[in-house]
């Protein structure tokens, strides 16, 4: 059995196809109910959506604690974690476009556009396509007409949108980033971290309401399982 797990902020640990990957692991936000040691050598995949501090979080502290784990982003993020770490093995490095095949790790992983800015490379979401679900995590970014083709191509069964405006969508523009992925489910992230990122999620659930689409919001810890 899988499951997504939200820790606060953007960052989440999923359970898909009996790997374990952690996405954006800010681990010492305000809202986070682990700490990085927590995963050490539990990690197969670390993904990051880009390189603000607070999606990139504790990301290299992971992957020393996870030699054999896996790390995937933009090239020019990818090349800056290999630096830190001073070694290149399990980094990888892509860009936007087809899915990344990696040897030994059995999932699909696709980049995709994200509306945002990063100092190293574009910023991106992820689409993780296991046998068991197609997840979409949208990264921070703002609404894109886009959306329908990755909804359209990937079918992601679980989309998991920010909602808390200023540096991304609110709830209105995710309710409609949710209409056009067309997803199972929706989990609301990157909102109530901080004041100026306050949102109720329950508006989603109200924007959502009769399209089919499950709006799932968990507290922090709390886990969506499939």
């Amino acid at each position: 059995m899988g499951y997504v797990r939200w820790l606060g902020h953007s960052a989440f640990e999923v359970k898909l196809d009996d790997k374990l990957i952690l996405i954006d692991p800010w681990l010492t936000n305000p809202l986070s109910p682990v700490k990085p040691s927590d995963y050490s050598g539990k990690v197969d995949v670390v993904l990051v959506t880009h390189d603000h501090g607070d999606h990139l979080g504790e990301a290299i502290e992971i992957l020393r604690e996870n030699p054999d784990a896996y790390f995937v982003s933009t090239y020019e993020l990818a090349n800056y974690v290999a630096g830190r770490l001073g070694r290149e093995k399990g980094i990888v490095g892509a860009n936007i476009g087809g899915p990344v095949n990696i040897e030994g790790l059995d999932l699909e992983i696709i980049l995709t556009p994200a509306l945002h800015t990063s100092s190293r490379g574009a910023p991106v979401g992820f689409i993780v396509r296991g046998k068991e679900k197609s997840l979409y995590h949208a990264g921070d970014t703002g609404l894109f007409a886009e959306l329908s083709l990755l909804g359209e191509l990937y079918k992601p069964d679980i989309a998991m949108l920010p909602i808390g405006s200023h540096f991304t969508m609110d709830v209105v523009q995710a309710a409609k980033a949710a209409e056009l992925l067309k997803p199972k489910v929706v989990i609301p992230m990157h909102y109530n971290t901080f004041p100026l990122i306050r949102a109720d999620p329950e508006k989603l659930r109200e924007l959502l309401s009769g399209k089919g689409i499950e709006v799932v919001i968990l507290k922090p810890g709390e886990k969506y399982e499939f």
